[in-house]
């Protein structure tokens, strides 16, 4: 018999499928909320490079996409604290809620300083791949400031991990909305021109960028300070003391964890090189439609992390009841609303690609012709995106994170990106090939992601009948 053993609660109000929907719904929202927000620092800046030009905006989608692609590896391992975070917490143990937190922050300094090179490099990596050589140089230029905000961004990422397994997610969405409200307001103001400050163009968006960065973990540190229950975990004192168990425990959960969130955002990195092969206009205008995708995917992301803390901590406690039913719960809201989400993308396509262009741009037209049909495509992919992702939210609830990452490595990969590439060059299909082979990758990666929890809640059923 394991940590599951069995309870007494049988089906009382704690375990109620009302009780389980409320309490996703008040720990998905706020963690949601926090996402769309993040998001739309993003969303903003590429908006308003859109007022610049193409090139401009080309360069911007190239920069984030790159600039995420390294960020949301070194995530992983901030992402692994909320897991062990969430067991511990359940068991009343802050000790090891404390040394999860604390290694990691160290292994996510560590990966910053290693992703360096990469960022300094940028231009020639850009050049390397393909893509012209205007537009690399102001992608380069624009990482060349903003990515000092790498260990910013992904220690905030390891405090937002603490926050959620502790029950303070409302704080994230809090500070979150603070940090897009500065962004929002500073890069109009230095990339155009506004509020009597001058007109950097993308230089203002880096200088923005980094500053927003370095804004969310001074004020997420103070509030960890100034809150009496928070401080009580001690997550900053004597800091700089290592801890190679727990090291190694966050490395060994984070590095998979990395490498499968890698696997799915490398392709979309590799959909804006190869969308860039094809002409400006077609990258401009993937870049408009995958903002949408990643605002809709939001949605999904926030119940993921929700389903991690959920699972986690029945897990942790050992009630079997509260994680086969906070798993139907999560899996439905995201369904519904990823249904949603597709069904305004697919009535409102042009529409929404509109918001992101200067309609007096000469090729305005051109790029809104093309964004519309893929921002259909993109709300057709929706529900499969948004099951994939919380499939591996409740499989990392369970600590389970190697085989994740190679069933995503298969889906995204051999099927995703070979069917995306073949289509779009080989069958003459240019940007909608590319797309619909990521919706193929997409959609193996849900079937496969949700058939290995499957299994492993049936494993888990049979050691509680034992």
């Amino acid at each position: 018999m394991t940590g599951f053993a069995a309870t007494k609660t049988g089906i009382d109000a704690e375990n109620s499928w009302k009780s389980h929907f409320f309490a996703t719904l008040a720990l998905g929202i706020p963690l949601i909320g926090a996402q769309l927000a993040q998001l739309g620092i993003n969303v903003t800046d590429v908006f308003i490079m859109g007022r610049l030009g193409t090139p401009e905006l080309a360069a911007m989608v190239l920069a984030s996409q790159y600039f995420f692609t390294l960020f949301i590896f070194g995530s992983g391992f901030s992402t692994a604290v909320v897991p062990l975070a969430a067991h511990a917490f359940a068991r009343g143990d802050r000790m090891m809620v404390r040394r999860a937190v604390r290694m990691g922050l160290w292994v996510v300094f560590a990966f910053s300083a290693l992703s360096g090179p990469a960022i300094w490099h940028a231009e020639d990596v850009l050049l390397f791949a393909g893509q012209d050589p205007h537009v690399s140089k102001l992608a380069g230029d624009y990482l060349q400031v903003a990515g000092w905000g790498m260990f910013p961004a992904l220690a905030f990422m390891v405090l937002r991990s603490f926050l959620s397994a502790v029950g303070h997610a409302r704080f994230i969405l809090y500070v979150t909305i603070v940090i897009l409200v500065f962004n929002a307001v500073f890069a109009y103001g230095l990339v155009l021109g506004h509020f009597g400050l001058p007109a950097l163009g993308m230089s203002g968006a880096s200088i923005v960028a980094l500053a927003a960065n370095i804004l969310g973990l001074l004020l997420t540190i103070l509030y960890i300070q100034r809150m009496e229950a928070l401080r009580a975990y001690e997550v900053f004192v004597r800091f700089w003391r290592m801890d190679w168990h727990m090291l190694r425990e966050v490395l060994q959960l984070g590095l998979p964890i990395s490498l499968t969130i890698l696997a799915e955002v490398s392709l979309f990195t590799v959909a804006s090189l190869l969308m860039g092969w094809i002409g400006t206009v077609e990258l401009a205008a993937h870049g408009i439609a995958l903002q949408w995708a990643s605002v809709a995917f939001m949605i999904p992301l926030g119940l993921a992390q929700a389903a991690t803390v959920r699972i986690g901590i029945a897990a942790g406690s050992g009630d079997h009841l509260a994680l086969v039913r906070a798993s139907w719960v999560i899996v439905a809201i995201s369904v519904g609303c990823s249904f949603i989400g597709g069904l305004i993308f697919a009535l409102y396509p042009y529409e929404l690609a509109a918001l992101y262009l200067d309609p007096t741009k000469a090729d305005a037209a051109a790029v809104l012709a093309y964004a519309g049909t893929l921002v259909v495509i993109a709300g057709i992919f929706q529900l499969v995106d948004g099951l994939q992702a919380v499939a591996s939210g409740l499989l990392r609830g369970l600590k389970d994170t190697t085989w994740p990452m190679i069933l995503a490595l298969i889906a995204y990969w051999p099927v995703g990106f070979l069917l995306a590439y073949v289509l779009a060059f080989h069958f003459g299909m240019g940007g909608i090939g590319v797309w619909i082979g990521f919706l193929c990758g997409l959609i193996a990666a849900a079937v496969l992601l949700l058939w290995r929890y499957a299994i492993l809640v049936s494993r888990l059923d049979m050691e509680k009948a034992a």
